[in-house]
């Protein structure tokens, strides 16, 4: 009897766990019997392990052999295994030392020629190694970038698994891999590039400097996904655990862009009106993979045609932007994502999207209405920010033609108010004003109640709800932080109640 053991990674949502990979070699008729809850991928690796073992000129044993995977209660899913797989039937039969993969961390797939081939959530997967306490990891040479970003642990990068068996057998060395110098990110749209529309630009410099989400309407041409998606470049850089964070929902996603492993800069995801449930939140029938809303985490989320999603869609994200988390729920298993996205919903204000005025519209007030009912109130209610644009008129084009604000300018004063709102709420866990919970607002920065006197009213007659009063104060702070002041007045409560009840045409 031979036994040796190897370690593998498998993925939970966005986070590794440890798989340590045992290998028994038996007298016996040549069977294999792979355990631990592998799924048909997993199962389909002992054949691509005995193909690349052939075709890179060693024997699969002819023995009975058991191949298993623990913890056995978790779920097993994807072809990363192999090249644990591999390298752990040849330590049984003895090709490499025992010892000598013992306490090694292999990531890959193989293909049948013995090719190292790349694999998703390489980062997570590297990261539960070295918080587990392993110091060298062996990654498919495209993987090695990504890889890299983990300190504390050697990454090991190799093209082929006979590569790593000459390393092992001590006849080669595979040098730790050393990280290039990542690429300048290349600069995005310009707020510049935005003719005319004041509310518009207004609207998005205080959802970037609060983490408010926006709704804007308004017809064609009008410049609602112009303003979307410059929303991004006024954001700040992510810090590191947050470059970590979405660099790993990238990651498992596929989405990864080559030669720049790290994301550093937030991100951006438009999908399509015609997205599914499981497009939009994440699922998948095998591996949970994440969907849009947590791709975009710690970026921007931007519907445009929102009416047009279906409504049970769109309700699928309320519980999740106030969470800022998504928990998908299996049969074998659940898996759980960060979405902590800013939410941007653009609509026409009715179907026959007439950017002319109402006298050229064709639509009748019942259409318009059931037009703007898709959008359901609870979901509405979770936005911060209503702003509707007007069409871009002659004169407001030839205005605007001068030296609008660019981006960096614009940015500078977001992150000035982001620095004293995260100064305000130090020691309370949060940095943004949208994060606050309204108890806390009350008790610990409350606003004078002569400045709330307009949004009082507002409540009282029942345009806002107890929500929506909350979310308004919310905005007034970050209002405040823009225009430097310790704490909002009036004129700052007033133009957050503006944008708040602000509906599109009717």
């Amino acid at each position: 009897m031979a036994l040796a053991q190897t370690w593998s990674v498998g993925l939970a949502g966005v986070q590794g766990a440890m798989v340590e990979v045992e290998v028994d070699l038996a007298p016996g008729v040549p069977t294999v019997a792979l355990v631990g809850l592998p799924d048909a991928v997993v199962r389909q690796s002992v054949d691509r392990v005995r193909a690349a073992l052939l075709n890179s000129g060693h024997e699969f044993p002819l023995r009975r052999v058991t191949i298993g995977l623990s913890p056995a209660a978790m779920p097993k899913q994807g072809s990363g295994f192999d090249l644990a797989l591999a390298v752990a039937v040849l330590a049984g039969a003895r090709v490499v030392p025992a010892a000598a993969v013992r306490e090694l961390v292999l990531l890959g797939e193989l293909g049948l020629d013995g090719s190292l081939r790349a694999v998703r959530g390489v980062l997570p997967a590297v990261l539960a190694a070295a918080r587990a306490g392993h110091r060298e990891v062996v990654v498919p040479e495209e993987n090695a970038e990504e890889a890299g970003l983990v300190e504390g642990i050697a990454v090991l990068a190799a093209g082929s698994l006979r590569q790593v068996v000459a390393h092992l057998a001590g006849k080669a060395v595979l040098s730790p891999h050393v990280r290039a110098a990542a690429a300048p990110a290349p600069p995005g749209p310009d707020l510049a590039d935005v003719v005319g529309q004041a509310a518009g630009r207004r609207a998005v410099e205080v959802a970037a400097a609060g983490g408010h989400h926006l709704f804007l309407s308004g017809p064609p041409g009008a410049g609602k996904t112009m303003l979307a998606e410059r929303l991004p470049g006024l954001l700040p850089p992510l810090d590191e655990q947050a470059a970590l964070e979405v660099t790993a929902i990238a990651s498992i996603a596929g989405t990864l862009p080559p030669g720049a492993p790290l994301v550093t800069r937030p991100t951006f995801e438009a999908p399509h009106h015609s997205a599914t449930m499981a497009a939009l939140v994440g699922g998948g029938s095998g591996q949970i993979r994440p969907g849009a809303l947590c791709r975009a985490h710690r970026g921007v989320l931007f519907l445009d045609e929102a009416p047009e999603f279906p409504r049970a869609v769109l309700d699928t994200l309320r519980q999740p932007l106030e969470r800022g988390a998504v928990t998908i729920h299996r049969a074998n298993g659940s898996a759980t994502f960060p979405c902590r996205a800013q939410l941007v919903l653009a609509a026409n204000p009715c179907p026959c999207a007439s950017a002319a005025g109402d006298t050229a519209c064709t639509c009748s007030a019942l259409e318009r209405r059931r037009y703007q009912s898709r959008l359901s109130g609870p979901l509405l209610d979770r936005i911060d920010l209503r702003v509707t644009l007007p069409p871009v008129t002659r004169a407001a084009w030839l205005d605007g033609l001068g030296t609008p604000e660019s981006t960096a300018v614009v940015a500078a004063r977001v992150r000035s108010a982001r620095g004293a709102a995260a100064e305000r709420l130090a020691g309370s866990g949060l940095a943004l004003n949208s994060q606050v919970p309204g108890r806390l607002l009350r008790e610990r920065w409350p606003v004078p109640r002569a400045a709330l006197a307009l949004a009082e009213r507002a409540l009282e007659r029942g345009s806002l709800s107890v929500r929506g009063f909350d979310r308004v104060v919310r905005v007034a702070w970050t209002l405040a932080d823009l225009e430097g002041l310790v704490v909002p007045g009036t004129d700052q409560v007033d133009e957050a109640l503006g944008m708040r009840l602000q509906r599109a045409a009717a």
